[in-house]
């Protein structure tokens, strides 16, 4: 490393004394008569020559490819200095490339090979895990075990025509060159008929308009169309240009059923059915376009390579190659598998649980007031809640059926909420954050800048009013129960073993705010159940299912059967998250301690009416005892950590799916900071309505300074934005505030 340092590349020169050695070694390892295994093997110890670089090393990128090149300089240099090796070596690698089978390199490389997702995704752990099997003798095995990386595609597209031309010569001969020409005839139509199968499926053609016969489909005429190309007139540029302009327009079906998925609901499956033809179609245009080049022998551009020394087509063998090593290091990776097949599903939900977002915001004082007794409503029903919670304590069942009954009665308090139109602060933040990233694609100017600054302020404002509303609902509710216990019973509603225990699990000292947090993510998967149920019951066409239901219609009429699913459809994901969160607070403590893991669930709302029932249970002197307060600082942690993990979750995945940059996160944090700190109190609470404007007639002696007045042509930088002077928004569009 030292020397690298003070050498820079010169060292490089000095190891290029040492390539020969290295080179002679190789060389004269060549054996035609060696097994196909042997030869392969071989082949591969070469090419890990040529690619290697020592892993500690100074070199930055190009520095790094320019040893790759010199040594397969070196390389070539060698075998012309070298004749009779040189004979050996070629010996070897014709019948090597002359033994393999070649039409899976192009039809099946880089490319999905299982007819579904999770076959595709099971067979791509399956080889993470697993050894791979001795390669026969297959010529994509031997491709990708050449190429492990995905930068390797660099070092070979950036070649330089003269060495393409010398390992052309030394690998291919007349014989070789004319067997993989048929091979990519074979692939053209392997591929051709896998779209075939999947254009004319019946997922596919109902995502079509207008229905077509099935002859009359562009996938049946791209495969007649490309058997009249390859057999009838491989040379016909007419020929040539219907196959192009076929896949087009078959990409363009692609796009159409993509536009269709988006509108009516997203399936996973069909995701990677239509991925899987869009990359078929992509490599089908990359052969056309080789072959082409291969057989215009009367073109400009034969001409051009044969006086370049270089063999036709080239170019498009060089650029083949480095697509297929690129497409298998992208398509082997688990993670980018997932990540394809689920981007559409996550943004339809991300914009669904944005449609049900917009209800939960409260843009003036009027809905502010409205939204603080939504939420009242919701505490005082959560007071109930806590009573049936404690109850179930007392009951002494079974851990499983204690968690049982417990999912049960939080999901019908959540359901009660939603009834009476009541709001439950902890579950608006999964909503509302996706509305937030919807608006994150428009910052093109510093006023979509301040548009989004007043909506964040407009959306944690709302998320106040919630919590505060839930407060004042629950308190007092739950402190009127505990009086009516007590003069009832003569008792407190808890012991006090029961009311210490209490305040104690509530204790911001304590696990209190890793439970808060966990149950963040809690309410954050109930939205994602939210927005897959509601894409579910989309994609299925449930409601004209329900709404034309023979037994359905007999039974409740036309009229009301159709009222009856248009309800369900609107109300299936209220129902879904309040049944979903019900179950995931209730039963995940239950599994956790299954396994051995103490965690437990802290809800902001249930955590107060505890610790007010604790409180009522304990009598005037908790006031005094520390441990009190401490409680009141975990429920402040408590309704923090529930809104911002739950908040931050949701962001994240809206933020990822709406592919809005990490550039225009950091300024709108930023941006937010500022507005924060010049103004805290329009994050809380509504602004006052402003005063009306007071017209001045034009003979008026007031006059505006032009200090005052700003230039329109003043260049719009984020960094300078001043946090604006909070203005009431405009009214939303009205609807049905969801619970």
């Amino acid at each position: 490393m030292w020397r690298r340092f003070r050498h820079g590349e010169r060292h490089l020169q000095t190891d290029s004394r040492q390539y020969a050695t290295q080179v002679d070694a190789l060389m004269r390892r060549a054996n035609p008569f060696y097994s196909w295994q042997e030869r392969a093997n071989w082949m591969i110890d070469i090419v890990q020559w040529l690619r290697h670089v020592p892993a500690v090393s100074m070199l930055d990128d190009d520095a790094r490819l320019r040893v790759k090149q010199q040594r397969l300089a070196s390389l070539l240099e060698w075998l012309d200095n070298n004749r009779d090796v040189r004979r050996v070596v070629q010996a070897t690698l014709q019948k090597t490339l002359r033994e393999a089978a070649g039409p899976e390199l192009f039809c099946a490389t880089g490319l999905p090979n299982e007819p579904a997702f999770f076959s595709e995704l099971t067979e791509h752990a399956v080889k993470l895990v697993l050894p791979k099997p001795p390669f026969e003798a297959d010529l994509s095995s031997l491709f990708t075990a050449l190429f492990p990386t995905a930068e390797d595609a660099d070092w070979l597209l950036a070649l330089d025509t003269q060495s393409v031309a010398k390992i052309w010569k030394l690998i291919a001969d007349d014989g070789i060159a004319h067997s993989y020409q048929q091979q990519i005839d074979e692939a053209l139509v392997y591929l051709a008929t896998m779209i075939l199968a999947d254009g004319i499926s019946k997922a596919f053609r109902q995502k079509l308009d207008p229905k077509m016969p099935l002859q009359a489909t562009p996938f049946m005429v791209l495969r007649r169309e490309l058997e009249t190309y390859l057999y009838v007139s491989p040379r016909d540029e007419a020929a040539l240009r219907s196959v192009r302009m076929l896949i087009a327009v078959c990409q363009a079906q692609t796009d159409r059923i993509y536009a269709h998925l988006d509108e009516h609901g997203v399936s996973v499956s069909l995701v990677y059915r239509v991925e899987r033809m869009r990359a078929q179609l992509t490599r089908m245009a990359l052969l056309t376009d080789l072959r082409s080049a291969i057989y215009n022998t009367d073109s400009q551009g034969a001409a051009s390579d044969s006086s370049a020394g270089s063999e036709p087509g080239a170019g498009q063998i060089q650029a083949l190659l480095g697509d297929l090593i690129a497409a298998h290091h992208q398509r082997s990776s688990v993670r980018g598998l997932i990540r394809r097949s689920f981007s559409l599903l996550a943004r339809k939900m991300v914009e669904r649980n944005a449609d049900h977002g917009e209800h939960y915001i409260a843009r003036d004082n009027k809905e502010y007031r409205a939204m603080l007794k939504a939420a009242g409503r919701g505490g005082a029903i959560t007071a109930f809640t806590v009573l049936g919670k404690s109850l179930l304590s007392t009951v002494g069942a079974a851990r499983f059926f204690e968690g049982i009954f417990a999912s049960l009665n939080y999901a019908a308090s959540f359901m009660l909420i939603s009834a009476v139109g009541g709001v439950l602060a902890t579950k608006q933040p999964a909503v509302t954050a996706p509305v937030l990233a919807s608006k994150m694609g428009q910052l093109d100017t510093v006023e979509g800048l301040r548009a989004l600054l007043s909506e964040i302020a407009l959306l944690l404002r709302s998320q106040a009013a919630a919590v505060f509303g839930n407060m004042m609902g629950v308190v007092p509710v739950m402190l009127l129960i505990s009086g009516l216990i007590m003069l009832t019973t003569g008792a407190p509603m808890m012991t006090a073993e029961h009311a210490s225990a209490s305040l104690h699990s509530l204790s911001v000292i304590g696990p209190t705010p890793l439970f808060a947090a966990f149950t963040g993510i809690l309410l954050w998967l109930s939205s994602l159940v939210s927005g897959f149920t509601d894409n579910w019951f989309a994609l299925r066409r449930l409601r004209e299912a329900l709404t034309h239901q023979r037994r359905l219609v007999f039974v409740l009429g036309a009229m009301r059967a159709e009222r009856w699913a248009a309800w369900l459809d609107r109300n299936v994901a209220q129902i879904a998250a309040n049944v979903s969160l019900g179950l995931l607070l209730g039963m995940t403590p239950v599994l956790a301690q299954f396994f051995g893991l103490p965690l437990d669930v802290r809800h902001v709302t249930l955590a107060t009416g505890t610790l007010s029932a604790a409180a009522s249970s304990l009598g005037w002197p908790v006031l005094a005892a520390p441990q009190f307060w401490l409680a009141i600082a975990g429920i402040v942690s408590i309704g923090a950590l529930n809104v911002g993990v739950s908040f931050a979750c949701a962001l994240t995945m809206a933020l990822r799916a709406r592919n809005v940059p990490a550039r225009i996160r950091r300024l709108v944090f930023r941006a937010v900071l500022r507005r924060f700190s010049a103004s805290p109190r329009s994050f809380l609470f509504p602004e006052p309505a402003p005063e009306p404007a007071i017209s001045v007639p034009e003979s008026s002696p007031l006059q505006v300074d032009a200090a005052d007045t700003v230039s329109s042509d003043a260049p719009e930088r984020y960094e300078s934005v001043l946090p604006p002077e909070p203005s009431p928004a405009p009214h939303r569009r009205p609807g049905r505030r969801h619970g």
